[in-house]
């Protein structure tokens, strides 16, 4: 499984467009084959940044991903609302346990 986790700082005065952008981005990529989970929250200390976490079953996947319309499309809005530098980290994770 490999897990992505991004964190993108938006500009307080275009919060909706951000929310809404990703919004849309979650949706649509929740339905992509090869993805277990798509989700995006905002941070409790500093809603002034969204957190994206993904997880694939594949390589392919991930590709697939970034290769897709709807992607394509969150990346060309990002300027409207970012607010910084964007993190994005991968993990290739062989193991997952539940915990609780």
């Amino acid at each position: 499984m490999i897990v992505l986790n991004a964190s993108i700082p938006i500009d307080p005065d275009s919060h909706e467009t951000a929310v809404e952008a990703a919004t849309e981005l979650a949706e649509r990529s929740r339905e992509e084959d090869g993805v277990i989970d798509y989700r995006v929250a905002l941070d409790i200390e500093d809603d002034a940044t969204l957190r994206v976490f993904e997880q694939y079953e594949d390589d392919a996947a991930v590709q697939s991903h970034m290769g897709s319309d709807h992607f394509e499309a969150f990346q060309g809005r990002i300027p409207e609302f970012v607010a910084g530098d964007v993190e994005l980290h991968r993990f290739d994770v062989s193991e997952k346990s539940r915990m609780m």
